[in-house]
């Protein structure tokens, strides 16, 4: 018998992704503090939070296999989270053009009833574009990209932000490397074919 399977979090982008390998699933959400400690990196901070967000789920659920995402926009060891607004995110999108920044995106798959506990991280390196403070406006007027981390929706009109994206995991950079979920879905029992 196939156990339950949950993702721990309340984003749109990533349950739109999980809904790609048409497994049944349900959404739950994590309820953790995303806040950095001191001294943690943007890729610790998207390791810890993935793994929080999955274990917060599955303590409530202990018979699913939960799954949990984190994304951290890293511009040169600094942690960029969503803007939230306007003004941030065009204080974002100025600060990274011309920038190489690495989206660290963390993914944890959790099985309470099993013990089973897996993360993996899934780096993605993105080179924005020489931008104009007009290109920066008509995008965000176009996209809205409030809570997005870093402000950039690379699956919609964000890609003209970009030179070059390089990945392993094609569906990291909008929020959950689905091959990395897949590998440790299996690890976990979850027949995905």
């Amino acid at each position: 018998m196939q156990r339950p399977l949950i993702l721990a979090s309340t984003s749109r982008y990533r349950r739109e992704l999980l809904a790609r390998l048409h497994l049944p699933f349900d959404v739950q959400p994590p309820e953790v503090d995303e806040t950095a400690q001191s001294g943690e990196t943007p890729r610790e901070l998207a390791e810890r939070l993935a793994l929080e967000k999955a274990q917060a789920v599955a303590a409530r659920f202990p018979e699913a296999v939960v799954i949990g995402s984190d994304q951290v926009a890293d511009l040169a060891g600094e942690a960029l989270g969503k803007p939230g607004d306007h003004a941030r995110a065009t204080a974002q999108l100025r600060r990274m053009r011309g920038q190489t920044l690495v989206f660290q995106t963390a993914v944890a798959v959790v099985c309470q009833a099993t013990g089973f506990v897996q993360r993996d991280l899934a780096p993605v390196r993105v080179v924005f574009r020489e931008l104009s403070d007009a290109a920066i406006e008509h995008y965000l007027q176009a996209e809205q990209p409030y809570d997005c981390a870093g402000s950039a929706k690379s699956e919609g009109l964000g890609i003209a932000l970009l030179s070059a994206i390089d990945s392993d995991d094609p569906t990291a950079l909008i929020g959950l490397p689905l091959i990395r979920t897949c590998r440790m879905l299996r690890s976990a029992g979850v027949d995905l074919l």
